[in-house]
């Protein structure tokens, strides 16, 4: 691709987006209602991009949240009855092979 036609493509995707957001502005509902509506989902997004950030500054400084925790103990609990029902089966099988 070309620079003109990366360009290109740039700015007609730059126009489009302002287009879509100014159009919002001059919809039928009152630009107060569709500000607020606007300025709203933007906060809630934020909010939610801020607390999924804090969780991975948090993972990554080895902190692990509650469930996370329990999750990780059921899973070693689960390996560890796995194996003892192994080693329970391999004592059967040689049992079995013994008194043949």
């Amino acid at each position: 691709m070309s620079r003109y036609t990366k360009g290109f493509a740039l700015g007609l995707l730059t126009g489009a987006a302002l287009g879509s957001i100014i159009a919002l502005f001059y919809a039928p509902d009152k630009g107060v209602n569709t500000r607020d509506k606007v300025s709203f989902k933007l906060r809630n997004y934020l909010d939610e991009l801020n607390r999924v950030a804090s969780n991975f500054r948090a993972e990554k400084n080895g902190t692990q949240s509650e469930a996370k925790q329990r999750g990780t103990a059921v899973v070693a609990e689960a390996q560890q009855r796995a194996e003892d029902l192994i080693n329970e089966a391999e004592e059967l099988l040689k049992s079995i092979n013994r008194s043949k």
